[in-house]
């Protein structure tokens, strides 16, 4: 059953995979042929045989972000309590009829409900009816979703295992995945950056600091990529869509480029805007005007470090909707990968 989960998660890992953007109209097509599937084994081959010019890590982001989304807007039709209670009845009597059938799951699918989301509705139940015998309390609760073994009766144990590997996009296995891919990204970013001798100071180290928000990197002598100045790099090791990216950009990016603004909608200031000739233009300029321009970034970075990061890069690494890169002159670039090109003071252009 672990390969059901292990198997779509491992493509988000294929750090080989072609990486795409793709324009809204044709998000909305992959959005609505989601709305039929199930987080189950065969979904994410579904998907791919619909959609095979995605890779299988863009398709599996996409199916957990649009799915989650699905669970969110059903959320409260799940959680009434004579709902609940219906659910545990139901698994109750039929684990006594057919206790070798995996009843959690099936009853998920039929109900149209994450196997983990579920297994968590009935595990309560089931605490609460055991209240006596086993303390019941958020901290028991996810420590039994996480080992199942803890739960005393060994059936049920059985059936929230099953919906813990079988479930792609909510549980604790499945977080733990993601946490892992996250931090894996984030690896990668910096041995980019030290590939490329780009001194840089790293989230744990601009902690430590004292900044209590901040990007994955910040670039100690900034580059400029595509013609923009680049001082920070996030690291997103999923799919940007309109809703992630929207909430990326109100809670993090318009901070980081400056932690004054109150409002999402205000631009960062034209004055700001420290590098505006074109890549082109770029690669045609003598070093000593490539180093001046940035000597002026970073004095100009220096003396406002205290009100702003600048303007930064954010990596989707399995791809975004292309609309969404339109806050380059805001001093926001998206790119779905370590750029290829960037202009650097000691190097001037250089390609990866």
């Amino acid at each position: 059953m672990m390969e059901s989960v292990c198997g779509s998660i491992a493509a988000v890992a294929d750090k080989a995979a072609s990486r795409m953007q793709i324009c809204r109209a044709e998000y909305r097509v992959i959005g609505r042929f989601i709305e039929q599937l199930r987080p189950t084994r065969q979904c994410m081959k579904t998907l791919q045989t619909q959609f095979p010019h995605l890779p299988p890590s863009t398709l599996l982001s996409i199916f957990s972000q649009e799915y989650q989304k699905r669970m969110k807007r059903s959320v409260v039709r799940h959680h009434t309590p004579d709902v609940v209670k219906a659910y545990y009845q139901r698994y109750r009597s039929e684990a006594k009829s057919r206790p070798t059938a995996p009843l959690l799951l099936e009853l998920a699918n039929q109900v149209d409900l994450s196997p983990a989301l579920l297994a968590r509705l009935i595990v309560e139940c089931f605490l609460e009816e055991h209240e006596a015998s086993v303390p019941a309390s958020r901290h028991v609760l996810n420590n039994m979703l996480r080992e199942p073994y803890l739960i005393p009766d060994l059936l049920l144990a059985k059936h929230v295992e099953q919906c813990t590997v079988n479930d792609c996009c909510y549980g604790p296995l499945v977080d733990c995945i993601k946490h892992a891919i996250g931090l894996e990204h984030e690896d990668m970013l910096r041995d980019k950056l030290r590939e490329r001798n780009l001194s840089f100071l790293d989230e744990n180290q601009l902690r430590a600091k004292g900044y209590d928000k901040t990007p994955d990197i910040i670039l100690e002598v900034p580059i400029a990529v595509d013609g923009h100045i680049v001082h920070w790099i996030e690291s997103k090791a999923s799919f940007g869509d309109d809703h992630s990216h929207h909430t990326y950009l109100n809670e993090q990016f318009w901070s980081y480029c400056n932690s004054a603004l109150g409002a999402a909608d205000r631009p960062c200031p034209p004055s700001r805007c420290l590098l505006s000739f074109s890549q082109s233009r770029a690669a045609e300029l003598r070093p000593f005007a490539v180093a001046r321009y940035f000597i002026s970034a970073v004095c100009m970075s220096l003396g406002e470090i205290v009100k702003r990061f600048g303007p930064g890069l954010v990596i989707y690494w399995y791809g975004f909707i292309s609309e969404l890169d339109c806050q380059r002159d805001r001093g926001i670039l998206l790119k779905d990968g370590f750029p290829s090109d960037i202009v650097t003071l000691c190097q001037g252009p250089a390609r990866s």
